[in-house]
């Protein structure tokens, strides 16, 4: 059971790292990359939402930072090792 809480955890990690970098590269409407990109954020955003709200993206000049997404997945990377 360990382990299948671990490669959850480790698939989840998998996802949000792809939607980061997703959202690096800005993606036509007709692209079926598109469709990936909207899984993606469905699927992360209600851990991330929740996050953000506390901890909101630190603007740094025409970008931000979103904090959220490293405090999730550092949480996540210690506890799939701490089940492991």
């Amino acid at each position: 059971m360990r382990e299948i809480i671990y490669y959850l955890l480790t698939a989840y990690i998998v996802i949000l790292i792809a939607r980061a970098v997703f959202s690096w590269f800005p993606m036509r409407q007709d692209s079926p990359l598109r469709t990936v990109g909207r899984w993606l954020e469905r699927v992360t955003e209600p851990v991330l939402a929740p996050v953000r709200r506390i901890i909101p993206p630190v603007r740094m000049g025409g970008t931000s930072l979103d904090l959220s997404f490293l405090l999730v997945v550092i949480v996540l990377e210690v506890v799939a090792n701490a089940v492991r």
